[in-house]
């Protein structure tokens, strides 16, 4: 056994990841869906942009599991993502950037991977560093 966590209880070591609380999961798609609409309709709320990053960010680590791409949205979360070599510590093989707009936009479908590229809306380096075929993620 594992002594008591921050949040709770002692844990068995043999513990799978899959038990361990993760920082990002997908909401519930009603939430989202209201949250498109209102940022569609230029009403979003202070809290949506928050909640879309994270959700998609999510989704697009159930889409593309791995640990060789780190996509990072500042200032809300960073996922990886992508099979392929895994890093331990310091800057990962891979490394996507972005605003939290030009990130939900790419992953709503409402910009192209090319486009944001084109644009220079993101910094991507690496191997692996094209997420063209995992998006959009609605």
């Amino acid at each position: 056994m594992v002594g008591p966590t921050a949040s709770g209880p002692a844990i068995s070591s043999r513990t799978t990841l899959a038990a361990v609380p993760a920082r990002l999961r997908t909401a519930d798609p009603e939430v989202v869906a209201a949250a498109l609409a209102r940022r569609a309709a230029d009403a979003s709320e202070a809290e949506d942009e928050r909640l879309l990053v994270k959700h998609f960010l999510a989704a697009l680590a159930e889409r593309a599991p791995g640990r060789s791409v780190e996509v990072r949205v500042p200032p809300y979360a960073a996922a990886q993502v992508v099979e392929g070599v895994r890093h331990t510590r310091g800057t990962p093989p891979a490394v996507v950037e972005t605003d939290a707009g030009t990130w939900i936009a790419l992953a709503a479908g409402d910009l192209t991977w090319a486009e944001a590229e084109r644009r220079g809306l993101l910094r991507a380096s690496g191997e692996r560093a094209d997420l063209a075929p995992y998006l959009p993620l609605t």
